[in-house]
């Protein structure tokens, strides 16, 4: 009865918010989940943390939708200690996905207003 819906967050990434830290939008990859909070975006792959940056540390996001085969999400921090995480978006996970990048497309926007 307490089996985990396929677009629920992975419950180890819920684990990783601080407890006055607000999860926006958690969306399911092919291998991995993306999360993205009021703070930070991070990615989970087989159990480990592959990517845990602010919004500050954020370069590039490129999303690439085709026909016939999952999306491509890519994310691209600002330091190259960082590895930029490629992630295969299923179809039935793209509205989630989707969320995700207009609340990090967002808080680019608020960080480029800071900084004129």
């Amino acid at each position: 009865m307490s089996e985990q819906r396929r677009d629920d967050p992975e419950p180890r990434l819920l684990h990783l918010l601080e407890p006055d830290e607000q999860l926006h939008v958690a969306a399911r990859a092919r291998d991995a989940y993306l999360a993205v909070t009021d703070r930070r975006v991070v990615v989970m792959e087989e159990g480990r943390i592959a990517l845990d940056i602010g919004f500050d540390e954020l370069r590039r996001i490129q999303f690439d939708v085709e026909a016939d085969r999952p999306a491509t999400l890519v994310i691209v921090p600002e330091s190259a200690l960082d590895e930029p995480q490629v992630l295969a978006i299923p179809a039935d996970a793209m509205k989630r996905t989707t969320e995700a990048l207009a609340v990090i497309g967002a808080r680019l926007a608020l960080r480029a207003q800071r900084t004129r």
